[in-house]
């Protein structure tokens, strides 16, 4: 008992201060995106829904999701204008509104063209409040917290997937009906807690003096394309995204062609969401305030090699402990990432910066299954996991390289 007490009174302090000093309209935005990811039940089953209940082929599901993803990828710059112009928290209301229209429209319509044309337009809904909640979230957390509150958020995402994957298994067995209009329901309760509890947020002095940065001009699409900088860090997402995205494409295909059932590939990939609730927040806490040139290198090799790992796989333990080597490259990744963005974002321009690098994840999404199908069918997913292995270590010399262009703190 005298060790155990101590040991559960680090915990508890751990908890406190991984959780103290943020402010609350970001447990607000917080909650906002866990309720939003709760809810989040239409895209893991919409393949699933289009070939068993509709009856159409893999070809057509692939096709709606395809365009499911353009129309994320479009939203991106789109949404990042409107942060900036029109202001975060109205950016996020339509953004919500309009996911919750076109996911309830989406249960409902029958023809094969509408079906594309709405999925379309649920992807831009969807992904549309995506720069608007990074870019708040740089407004009301200050900049020696952004770390750990894009971790808390990231946590926040993943807590909802594991939540609205499992129940919407359930759901879906009474009709995939109750699927879409769930997600509606609870993206405008999401949309609700927005407009009852975020303030409007405005950019801020990063030099701590009183005052909005009214001497910051507006960044343009134009201006955010010629910074440097800050799209080799696109490029670099780009990279990590394409490769994190063989968790979902590559590998349930080499799976299959392993003998392997697509229950075998949930257990497997089911590490990946339960690792990162598990361990987001403290190894956070452990790389908040380390020198992140390593930590940025060290990810992209852990992603690409957890990857290569892949190929000398032959069982489910196998599989799920190369999903645990990549999971921990991306949960020191995202966060770190996401605040080198908001960093070399300025003020003015935050909501176009986001949108630019969600852009990054959004092309990642398209690019991915073509390029993993594609390999896999003309030189086997062996090639693939070494392909991920040498973009991983391409990917981490970029990192080492940029950072030592970009000025530190």
């Amino acid at each position: 008992m005298s060790v155990a007490v101590p040991s559960v009174a680090r915990m508890r302090q751990a908890a406190r201060e991984s959780v103290s000093g943020l402010p609350r309209a970001f447990w607000w935005l917080w909650t906002s995106t866990l309720v939003n990811r709760l809810g989040g039940f239409v895209a893991p089953f919409l393949a699933m829904y289009l070939t068993v209940d509709r009856g159409y082929s893999a070809t057509y599901a692939g096709l709606v999701g395809a365009l499911h993803g353009l129309g994320g990828a479009v939203s991106a710059l789109g949404a990042g204008v409107m942060t900036d112009r029109l202001g975060r928290r109205p950016t996020l209301l339509i953004s919500q509104s309009a996911t919750a229209v076109s996911v309830a429209v989406l249960g409902f319509v029958q023809d094969p063209a509408a079906i594309a044309a709405v999925a379309f337009l649920v992807g831009m809904a969807y992904n549309g409040s995506r720069p608007a909640v990074q870019a708040m979230m740089a407004d009301i957390v200050a900049p020696e917290d952004r770390i750990r509150a894009f971790s808390l958020n990231y946590w926040a995402v993943n807590l909802g997937f594991a939540f609205s994957a499992t129940v919407a298994g359930l759901i879906a067995e009474h009709g995939y009906l109750a699927l879409f209009l769930g997600e509606a329901i609870m993206t405008l309760l999401c949309a609700v807690v927005v407009f009852v509890k975020l303030p409007k947020s405005r950019p801020v002095r990063e030099d701590g003096a009183k005052g909005p940065a009214v001497d910051e001009p507006e960044a343009g699409l134009g201006a955010v394309l010629r910074d440097r900088g800050f799209m080799a860090v696109v490029a670099l997402s780009f990279l990590i995204a394409t490769i994190i995205q063989q968790g979902f494409v590559g590998l349930p295909v080499a799976m299959g062609a392993s003998g392997l059932s697509s229950s075998d590939f949930g257990l497997a990939v089911a590490a990946n969401g339960v690792l990162i609730v598990a361990l987001q927040i403290p190894v956070t806490r452990f790389i908040e305030h380390r020198e992140p040139t390593r930590l940025l290198v060290g990810a992209a090799l852990l992603i690409g090699y957890g990857f290569g790992l892949t190929a000398f796989a032959g069982s489910v333990g196998m599989y799920a402990l190369t999903v645990c080597v990549w999971t921990i490259g991306e949960i020191i990744n995202t966060p770190i990432q996401m605040g080198l963005v908001a960093r070399l974002s300025p003020t003015h321009g935050r909501g176009r910066y986001q949108g630019v690098y969600v852009l990054s994840w959004s092309l990642a999404a398209l690019v991915a299954p073509l390029a993993g199908g594609t390999v896999i069918d003309h030189y086997g997913a062996d090639v693939l996991w070494a392909a991920c292995a040498v973009t991983g270590t391409l990917a981490a010399a970029g990192y080492a390289a940029l950072m030592r262009a970009i000025p530190a703190d």
